[in-house]
């Protein structure tokens, strides 16, 4: 099956279509992670785009229940040089052909995927349209031209409901803007009470659940496209301790006075070098993010600077100046790695530990009865 790709700048590429049949129109982005596809695939920061892998074997180890990031795939296409139709791996399930046909999203492979992130590279990621049909080069430029990107990612990966992990620890509301597993299971892990609520919870909502800290998510698209979120976290931030990853990073420094802007080709992969400018440490980072925080946006507020990508110098970690809050760009979760910055889970809990040290609780009755109160009524709503 033949499958084309045209990016908006005109160049086309012709190679093999795998995975479902059809056309979709999406970001091209790069990763450059060497293993991962899966959780790749199941990133709910891909919707809307159309993901190339720079590592040129992808699908040699197959498909399994276990390394789903999200309950399904998002992405808008899949861009490999090799595809591996025959998987050799012991944990394997099924195909990456029969996940990409199962949520119909078109693959196209034997493409030189090099020249195609060298272009990414140059001239910034841009809008493509993946196709296995047989329209004309004229045509696919018409649909290509008149088809918007997506603007609505996060409302389409948040969960719809709330839901709960129970556990026996601090409890944390983790605000859901298209969340990996990986971050429940970090804090799952650390026998933390769980609760997951919608992108569009508001800051009275959460206060009804009584937690003792906030978890805000990573998630796709540009922060400013969800101005509530922003809202919301303005009038959370000094209440409670709160810790940020990726998008949820972006739109606590948003809350807080800075601004956010798009990055030429962005940073998505397993390897990312970050600095830690208190210690001058540097760690290896999993990243996937199209849009960074304004270095020049963080003067007058009260924002702090914690990390910096060694790359290209973007920041990569913030803290607040008075109030019990950090965020990082990277991901601290990463799965299948690196797992070098799992310890902000345990920094997380130890600043809600000391917050409530310093914040004595309310009586304990009098706070379990205002919890039910409040679970009752949200779970009437």
């Amino acid at each position: 099956m033949q499958a084309r790709l045209l990016l908006e700048d005109g160049t086309l590429f012709t190679g093999l279509g795998f995975g479902a049949e059809g056309a979709s129109v999406g970001e091209v982005v790069f990763n450059t992670g060497i293993t991962g596809y899966q959780e790749v695939l199941s990133d709910p920061s891909y919707c809307g785009q159309i993901v190339t892998m720079t590592h040129p074997l992808i699908g040699n180890y197959g498909i399994n229940r276990d390394d789903f990031e999200a309950i399904r795939p998002y992405i808008h296409g899949f861009v490999v040089r090799r595809h591996e139709s025959v998987p050799s791996n012991w944990r394997a399930q099924y195909t990456l052909d029969h996940l990409l046909k199962e949520y119909g999203i078109v693959g196209i492979s034997e493409i030189d995927t090099r020249m195609l992130t060298r272009i990414i590279r140059q001239h910034g990621v841009m809008k493509g349209i993946l196709t296995t049909g047989t329209e004309r080069i004229e045509e696919l430029k018409e649909r290509l031209g008149v088809t918007p990107l997506l603007r609505d990612q996060v409302a389409r990966t948040s969960t719809p409901n709330v839901f709960s992990s129970p556990g026996e620890r601090e409890r944390i509301v983790l605000i859901d803007y298209g969340a990996k597993s990986g971050i429940l299971r970090e804090l799952t892990k650390r026998g933390c009470d769980v609760v997951v609520v919608p992108h569009d919870t508001t800051a009275e909502e959460i206060r009804r659940l009584s937690p003792d800290g906030i978890q805000l998510s990573n998630g796709p698209g540009d922060p400013k496209d969800v101005p509530h979120a922003v809202e919301t976290l303005r009038q959370l931030i000094g209440e409670y301790p709160i810790f940020g990853i990726c998008l949820g990073h972006q739109l606590f420094a948003l809350a807080c006075g800075a601004d956010t802007g798009k990055l030429k080709f962005g940073h998505r992969g397993g390897n990312h070098p970050v600095k830690e400018l208190e210690s001058g440490r540097c760690y290896i980072t999993s990243q996937n993010h199209g849009y960074t925080v304004e270095e020049s946006s963080i003067e007058g507020t009260e924002l702090e600077v914690t990390h910096i990508n060694n790359n290209d110098k973007t920041i990569e970690g913030l803290k607040h100046k008075r109030f019990p809050a950090f965020t990082v760009q990277y991901h601290p979760e990463a799965a299948p790695g690196p797992f070098d910055n799992s310890y902000l889970f345990d920094r997380f809990l130890d600043m809600i530990r000391e917050h409530k040290r310093l914040n004595p609780e309310k009586p304990r009755q009098a706070q379990l009865a205002q919890t039910l109160r409040g679970e009752l009524q949200y779970a009437q709503k």
